[in-house]
């Protein structure tokens, strides 16, 4: 079995507001949680957009934050991030790929598989031939083990006419390759800062509540020019696998608020 804490959209800054919410807030509270009801994670999954302006400085700050976290933890690339600066702050685990932050990492009898779908200046994430041919021998590797891939940009389109355009451009070309490998059992994504969950191809696929601010749900509809976060609270995710199961819970970590004071150690 694999206990995966899994937490996603951070955009951490050392100070200031993001979007009217203050990030070192909401990412000492969700750690607050984890050590007090989740400390038998196995590790921690950050799928993305680590901070919200790429600069060594926010990812050293993030790190030491984090570091206070009981168990490992798994850092992605989102369309914030700058893979040279996280890599450069981070350790990443497992077998890593050369000039990515794509790596694969053994929990128990369970293969986390992180992905790197990061477009450097664009919104949209994309997977070149080279990350793909890795991720194909990873899932050759892992053969008769369950498989949980994750990244950053959803593979395909959610029903979300803001966010869908940004999602993974050759989404359909990652899912072919998948679909190929039965023992995957779930696809982990992060980007669109809502819960949705679902079935594709054969493969269970969810995305998850940011750690920061939420994206409005699609109806009513809206747009960029009249963007405004919904008073949602935050949450983060666990993820079990055991052979034959895959179960998600979405966890609220903390009531809605968008500012107060930095929870003390």
């Amino acid at each position: 079995m694999a206990k995966l804490i899994w937490m996603t959209d951070l955009h951490f800054a050392r100070r200031g507001l993001v979007v009217g919410h203050d990030p070192r807030v909401r990412v000492q509270q969700a750690i607050r949680f984890v050590c007090d009801h989740l400390a038998d994670g196995d590790l921690c999954l950050i799928s993305g957009d680590m901070v919200e302006l790429a600069q060594p400085d926010e990812y050293q700050a993030l790190r030491t934050l984090l570091a206070e976290l009981p168990m490992p933890v798994c850092p992605m690339v989102g369309n914030h991030d700058d893979r040279s600066m996280l890599r450069a702050a981070f350790a990443l685990p497992g077998q890593v790929m050369d000039a990515f932050v794509q790596y694969a990492v053994e929990v128990g009898d369970v293969v986390l598989i992180c992905l790197d779908t990061l477009i450097p200046g664009e919104a949209a994430g994309f997977l070149c031939d080279a990350r793909l041919a890795w991720l194909e021998a990873q899932l050759h590797r892992a053969a008769g083990r369950p498989v949980v891939v994750a990244m950053h940009h959803p593979p395909l389109a959610l029903g979300l006419d803001m966010l869908d355009p940004d999602n993974l451009k050759n989404g359909i070309q990652l899912l072919d390759l998948l679909e190929k490998f039965p023992n995957v059992v779930q696809i982990l994504a992060g980007h669109v800062h809502r819960p949705i969950s679902g079935v594709v191809r054969g493969i269970g696929f969810r995305t998850q509540r940011a750690v920061l601010y939420q994206a409005p749900a699609p109806v009513p509809r809206w747009d960029w020019d009249s963007f405004t976060p919904p008073a949602e609270a935050p949450g983060l995710g666990v993820v079990s696998v055991e052979t034959g199961q895959v179960t998600v819970q979405d966890l609220q970590f903390c009531p809605y608020e968008t500012g107060g004071a930095a929870i003390q150690p």
